[in-house]
C-alpha cells in the first residue's frame, strides 16, 4: 500500500513538473501582457510601482523552468537532497506568489485614484498631433475602448485643444467605427461614442491586475500540490531506512 502511494506521488510529481514548464511560459506571457498594456495606458497611470506584480510574476515564471528540471531529476532518482531542495524552492515560490496576490489587490485598489488624478492633465495636453505622446495615448484609448472624453464627449469643450481649434468638434478618434461620414462635429453627437474614458480605463487596468492575481493563485495551488506529493515521497523514505539504502546506497543522492 505504501509503495503504491509513493508510486502515485512520483507520477503526479513528474506530471506537475511538466505543468511547471508550461506554467513558466504562461506566467511570462501574463507578465509581458501586463507590461505591453501598461505601456498603452501609462499616461493615465503614474505609479510605476504597480508593475511590481508583473515583474515578480515574470521572475517566478523564469524560476519555474529551473524548478521543473530539478523536480523531474529528483523525482526520477528519488533523491532525498534533490526533493528537499525542490520542496524548499517551491515553498519560496509559493510565498512569492502569495505576495503577488497581496500586491495585486493593493495596487488594484489604487487604480481609480491614480487615473482620477492624472486623466484630466493628459486631456489638457492633447494637441491632435501624432508626435505628441499624450495625443497618441488618448486617440488609442478612445478607439480601443470606444469612449470619448473623460466622462462624456462634452468634456472636450473644456480642453485647450478645443478652444484653440474653434471648429466645434472633438477628435476623430471619438467617432463610432460604424459611421463612415463622422467628422467629430458636436452638431452630430449621435455619431460619437457616448461613454467617457475614465471609467473604462479604470475597468481595463483593474482587469489586468485581476489576470495577474488569478494566475498567481492558480499556480500557487498547483505548487502546493507539488509540495504535498514531494513530502509524501520524502516521508516514505524517512520511515524506511532499508528503502533509502536500496535507492541511494547509503549516500545523499
Amino acid at each position: 500500500m505504501g509503495q503504491c502511494g509513493i508510486t502515485s506521488s512520483k507520477t503526479v510529481l513528474v506530471f506537475l513538473n511538466l505543468i511547471f514548464w508550461a506554467a513558466a511560459g504562461v506566467l511570462c506571457y501574463v507578465g509581458a501582457y501586463v507590461f505591453i498594456t501598461y505601456d498603452d495606458y501609462d499616461h493615465f497611470f503614474e505609479d510605476v510601482y504597480t508593475l511590481i506584480p508583473a515583474v515578480t510574476i515574470i521572475a517566478v515564471g523564469a524560476l519555474l523552468f529551473i524548478i521543473g528540471l530539478i523536480g523531474c531529476c529528483a523525482t526520477v532518482r528519488e533523491s532525498y537532497c534533490g526533493l528537499t531542495t525542490f520542496v524548499v524552492i517551491l515553498l519560496l515560490v509559493f510565498l512569492t506568489e502569495l505576495a503577488v496576490v497581496v500586491l495585486g489587490y493593493i495596487y488594484r485598489a489604487k487604480v481609480e485614484d491614480e487615473v482620477n488624478s492624472s486623466i484630466k492633465k493628459v486631456y489638457d495636453e492633447y494637441n491632435g498631433t501624432n508626435s505628441n505622446a499624450q495625443s497618441r495615448a488618448i486617440d488609442y484609448v478612445q478607439r480601443q475602448l470606444q469612449c470619448c472624453g473623460i466622462h462624456n464627449y462634452s468634456d472636450w469643450q473644456n480642453t485647450h485643444w478645443y478652444e484653440e481649434s474653434k471648429n466645434n468638434s472633438v477628435p476623430i478618434s471619438c467617432c463610432k467605427t460604424t459611421v463612415a461620414t463622422c467628422t467629430g462635429s458636436l452638431t452630430h453627437p449621435e455619431d460619437l461614442y457616448q461613454e467617457g474614458c475614465e471609467a473604462l480605463v479604470v475597468k481595463k487596468l483593474k482587469e489586468i491586475m485581476m489576470y495577474v492575481i488569478w494566475t498567481a493563485l492558480t499556480f500557487a495551488a498547483i505548487q502546493m500540490l507539488g509540495m504535498l506529493c514531494a513530502c509524501v515521497v520524502l516521508c516514505r523514505r524517512g520511515r524506511d531506512p532499508a528503502y533509502e539504502l536500496l535507492i541511494t546506497g547509503g549516500t545523499c543522492a
